[in-house]
């Protein structure tokens, strides 16, 4: 059924839909938050061990701006219930922690995995909503990946202490699991195209060269760029520098925070003023806190502060998307353009970090997340001009 003509929401499937994001998001959170833990399993690892985290987003990268056109090719339940049983093997197979050559290769191909969930899954959403019910349901989508940290760092980390990294990993896995096995059941069945659109070379260059050129169309990527960059490279770094008494508390609470303060502060200030100005807004305070955690390094106060104000940018970097694009296919290729640059961020921001961290130690590591942080404001006034000078 298109989303048009459904009249009332189907609730139990958007909510089983968007339990099953949670395994998407813990596929990055089950290693950013244990992070600590990882490097006694692997020690010497050094700055490569950052790639543990940051290498889901690989197929992301090369993918995200046909990644609607591909799955679609397959079904979007097909995709959901595919990539969740292969997150589930991989998961699994994980749990026995082989050797880091290894580990990194399945975590390039859990990539796969989790590129087909993330967009599946708010599609199906949105198929599965009324159009009254969708502005919600597709908000609650969007708290997936803060939800998923926030019970990895509140419940995930005392089962580690209790039972080990690799307890952790096969409970991931049963979860994936288990929601293919339910959504498979539940989920009705893909109404495939006959002829679909067949995807060149040729096509999908021309499609990256339209999106990048576009200052309408790229900017909210762009944004989602240093969104990512800095969130979750922040959340998996910061934690050695917070009181061990405060730690657990301070990690868990920092997704949450970003959700509440996009829900609330940020919805408050898109009815005031436009997407773009809000992320301004939230990479401005967000400088702020990085540069104050360079006087108070682990200061729980400021680390909320900083999730809070990175609260601001999430939600302002979807609500971008229609604001800056009246076209439904200039908004598809910029939804397909932040999955893309979302993934970049998240790939390269944690290795980042870190060796700036090892190089620089501290100070170092939070200059540079501030620098980051401004360059993404500096990049929406220049594409902000752009745009004006076409109008």
């Amino acid at each position: 059924m298109q989303e048009s003509e459904r009249q009332e929401t189907d609730w139990t499937l958007v909510l089983l839909v968007w339990l099953a994001g949670l395994g998407a998001a813990a596929q990055y959170g089950k290693v950013s938050v244990t992070f600590a833990y990882l490097g006694d399993v692997y020690p010497g690892a050094g700055a490569s061990l950052g790639f543990v985290v940051s290498l889901v987003g690989f197929m992301g990268i090369l993918l995200g701006v046909v990644a609607g056109l591909l799955v679609s090719r397959i079904g979007f339940r097909r995709a959901l219930v595919g990539g969740l049983a292969l997150g589930a093997v991989l998961s699994l197979a994980q749990s026995t922690f082989p050797n880091l050559p290894l580990l990194l290769s399945t975590r390039v191909v859990e990539g796969l995995s989790h590129l087909a969930i993330v967009v599946a899954a708010p599609t199906l959403i949105a198929q599965l909503s009324a159009p009254r019910h969708s502005g919600f349901t597709l908000t609650l989508w969007g708290s997936f990946f803060g939800v998923a940290f926030a019970v990895l760092a509140w419940a995930g980390l005392p089962a580690v202490e209790r039972l080990g990294l690799s307890a952790l990993f096969v409970a991931h896995g049963l979860y994936m699991a288990v929601f293919a096995v339910i959504l498979s059941l539940r989920l009705p069945r893909d109404e495939i195209p006959d002829e679909p659109e067949r995807l060149t070379l040729p096509a999908i260059g021309a499609r990256h060269l339209a999106i990048y050129r576009s200052p309408f169309i790229s900017a909210p990527a762009i944004a989602w760029l240093f969104y990512t960059f800095s969130f979750v490279s922040l959340l998996t770094l910061l934690p050695p520098y917070i009181d061990p008494a405060w730690r657990a508390a301070v990690i868990g609470a920092m997704p949450l925070v970003s959700i509440a303060s996009s829900l609330t502060i940020g919805v408050a200030l898109l009815r005031l003023v436009g997407a773009v100005r809000v992320i301004e807004t939230g990479f401005a305070l967000s400088a702020v806190s990085a540069c104050a955690l360079i006087a108070f390094p682990g200061n729980p106060v400021i680390c909320i502060a900083l999730a809070a104000a990175l609260g601001l940018v999430q939600g302002a970097g979807f609500a971008a998307v229609p604001q800056l694009n009246a076209a439904m296919e200039n908004r598809a290729l910029a939804n397909g353009a932040m999955a893309q640059t979302g993934n970049i961020g998240n790939t390269i921001g944690t290795p980042i970090l870190l060796a700036a961290g090892l190089w620089a130690g501290h100070t170092g590591m939070m200059t540079l997340a501030a620098v980051m942080l401004l360059t993404g404001i500096a990049l929406q006034m220049v594409l902000a001009g752009r745009r004006a000078a076409t109008i």
